[in-house]
């Protein structure tokens, strides 16, 4: 999927991806490709893999 803007996270490179969890557009620093998240929701998850939070999907 093309994804338009500035990362919301750095707010200074090109968002190249969107994460499948927040839908924030980031950099490639700022997301997890095995997972599919942004660095935001990639670092909520427990060390098994379990959420950290109680989002739902």
């Amino acid at each position: 999927m093309a994804v338009a803007g500035i990362c919301e996270h750095c707010e200074q490179r090109p968002g190249a991806f969107s994460c499948r969890r927040c839908g924030a557009t980031v950099c490639r620093l700022h997301y997890d490709g095995e997972l599919d998240l942004c660095a935001d929701c990639a670092d909520k998850r427990t060390a098994d893999g379990r959420r950290g939070d109680s989002f739902r999907l």
